[in-house]
């Protein structure tokens, strides 16, 4: 099931997306958000697929403004770094100082605040004044949708509700400029866009084979394999667990592939009128132009 949110009426509502179709189903209002079906457990899943299979309004997916699919988070995204080995080695030296002596044998984890997050056709806030160096990551995220501490690699996977796309838009020189801690450079308000839609976890095959791209007015900078990934789904999970309760709704970033724009050779950086177009095959598409905008 593919999950989007979107607003009708001035109500923030819950659709099922038929993507061969082009179509949305609207949900009936007492399933609620898409926020509770995720935390609601499996009854509330379950009514979500019975409305959608029986829905009388179905709309084009043209006509709906689809926005992020959550929008209460418990905490900050979770996110990992450094996940794909490519990416690793294409930054060595050029990360002003902050180079790791040796490739981690753990996961690296960091977080950014949820104002971050914007929906899959919003504009991304561009605040030259703010930075010089505005870089695009395309990545898969997960939603947790089960609570649990400790968990078990075996056992990860059963802990997560769906899958969908992100873009962790980045501020490299504020990134580089706070003790080596990311949360400054990854935090910006409305830099992340997030969906188009929550594809349940039911709906993913093959976790090994999901292709992850990212243009910039339409040319492809990122295109790697989630095979390429160091870490697995499962082994973030685990990991990130660890003495560390997940709650239902925590979205978890999976880590970027190679071919960020501060790596290049020039240097590529994201400026106002911009489009990037984040894709995971499987999951959707992101389409979101940088526009100017004062945070400062």
């Amino acid at each position: 099931m593919k999950l989007a949110s979107f607003t009708a009426g001035g109500v923030r509502r819950a659709g099922a997306v038929d993507e061969a179709e082009r179509t949305v189903a609207v949900l009936p209002a007492e399933v609620g958000a898409v926020d509770d079906i995720v935390r609601g457990g499996e009854a509330p899943l379950a009514v979500a697929r019975a409305a959608a299979a029986g829905a009388d309004d179905v709309r084009p997916l043209s006509g709906v403004r689809l926005e992020s699919p959550l929008h209460r988070f418990n905490r900050d995204i979770l996110c990992t770094g450094w996940n794909y080995r490519d990416h690793f080695e294409e930054s060595q030296g050029k990360r002003e100082g902050q180079d790791p002596v040796t490739w981690p044998e753990h996961p690296t984890f960091f977080t950014k605040g949820p104002n971050t997050v914007i929906g899959p056709f919003d504009d991304i806030a561009h605040d030259p004044g703010l930075s010089a160096k505005w870089d695009y990551e395309a990545e898969i995220a997960l939603v947790i949708g089960r609570d649990g501490r400790s968990i078990p690699e075996e056992k990860a996977l059963d802990h997560v509700f769906g899958y969908l796309v992100a873009n962790d838009v980045s501020q490299r020189d504020l990134q580089r400029a706070h003790g080596g801690q990311w949360l400054k450079g990854k935090s910006i308000d409305a830099t992340m866009p997030l969906g188009p839609w929550l594809t349940t976890a039911d709906e993913i095959d093959d976790l090994t084979g999901l292709r992850v791209r990212c243009e910039v007015n339409g040319r492809l900078l990122q295109n790697a394999s989630s095979a390429q990934m160091a870490f697995s789904f499962a082994r973030i999970i685990a990991e990130l667990s660890r003495g560390m309760t997940l709650r239902a709704g925590d979205v978890v970033l999976t880590g970027t592939p190679s071919g960020i724009g501060n790596a290049r050779e020039p240097q590529i950086f994201l400026g106002d009128g911009d489009l990037v177009v984040t894709r995971v095959g499987g999951l959707g598409e992101l389409r979101n132009r940088v526009r100017r905008t004062r945070l400062t």
